[in-house]
């Protein structure tokens, strides 16, 4: 057998060191896991549903919410199954196929989730400095086409990263995190990675910087525009048709440029297991409650939907 098919016998498969080897620390971890997961599924998996089924919530602003609670419902359980099994399994392999498939779907999902923040932007730009032409400008077409273009940029971003990334070869198969991580893949490798950091840094400018520009955009004239509005209830009212998504872009957007545009001298490998468990466990986990608390229309679809099923077990 030649060197070439010993090496691919050889990383048949990679071993996670996950977030600690303390079993106790791993139990702990894994009730936590669990609980934060069952709550991102039932929050997103409930926005979901109500912007579904209440008609007062058909409108672009919560088409761009229902399919951003759908990405992290899927971007979450892309990777917190897995590791709870590594929790309480002795195991922490992971195959070679499913390593490449976890890299690139987490990598979609999360690229994808950046670009539809943008979108969301435009869309409450168009909502407060147009309000009169709101429906007209931002049409069926319009937003259906800009979701589109968020999945497929994010797919498509994740796609040439993932196939630059394993071609690599790669010196040892033991991945020091919880996740196949591009960052963490590439310190495997036994060759230069300067062409992989540019990469990286050109799908960072990609991902984050020009959803971030056009969030910059859409904010400066938002703000310009509620300064106009002489009332302040006026302004609290425009203001708060933003509050929630302002929140989100800020931890979402502050967390991951942390983690691929900081500096790598102050970044251990430990800090970026912590960004990374944020925003892959954490962000999806927050956003629908963030929505939905500072929500007064979600709060009453909920309220309805629940008076429905009250009154159906009454029957």
């Amino acid at each position: 057998m030649d060197q070439k098919n010993k090496n691919q016998t050889w990383l048949s498969e990679f071993i996670l060191l996950g977030l600690s080897s303390d079993w106790g620390i791993q139990i702990s971890l894994f009730v936590l896991m669990l609980a934060m997961y069952l709550v991102t599924v039932v929050g997103n998996g409930l926005m979901v549903l109500l912007i579904r089924l209440d008609i007062r919530l058909h409108t672009p602003m919560y088409f761009f919410l229902s399919v951003l609670s759908f990405v992290d419902l899927c971007y979450a359980s892309s990777v917190v199954p897995q590791m709870l099994i590594h929790f309480i399994s002795p195991s922490k392999s992971i195959p070679f196929h499913s390593c490449v498939l976890q890299l690139y779907i987490s990598l979609a999902l999360g690229g994808s989730e950046f670009f539809l923040l943008g979108a969301m932007a435009y869309d409450r730009y168009m909502a407060v400095c147009f309000p009169l032409h709101y429906t007209v400008l931002m049409h069926k077409g319009l937003y259906l086409g800009l979701a589109t273009g968020c999945l497929m940029a994010g797919f498509m971003n994740s796609l040439m990263e993932t196939i630059i990334t394993f071609q690599l070869p790669l010196c040892h198969n033991v991945i020091n995190h919880f996740v196949c991580e591009t960052l963490a893949v590439l310190r495997l490798a036994c060759v230069d990675i300067s062409f992989n950091k540019v990469m990286v840094a050109i799908s960072g400018f990609l991902v984050l910087v020009i959803p971030c520009s056009l969030v910059l955009f859409s904010y400066v004239h938002i703000v310009a525009a509620i300064l106009r509005i002489r009332s302040t209830q006026g302004r609290r009212k425009a203001f708060g048709t933003c509050a929630s998504h302002l929140t989100v872009v800020c931890m979402c957007f502050g967390t991951t440029i942390f983690t691929y545009l900081g500096p790598q001298s102050t970044s251990s490998e430990e800090e970026e297991k912590v960004v990374t468990l944020f925003y892959a466990v954490v962000a999806p986990m927050l956003n629908p409650l963030i929505y939905s608390l500072r929500n007064k229309e979600v709060m009453n679809a909920l309220q309805k939907v629940l008076g429905k099923f009250r009154k159906r077990l009454r029957l």
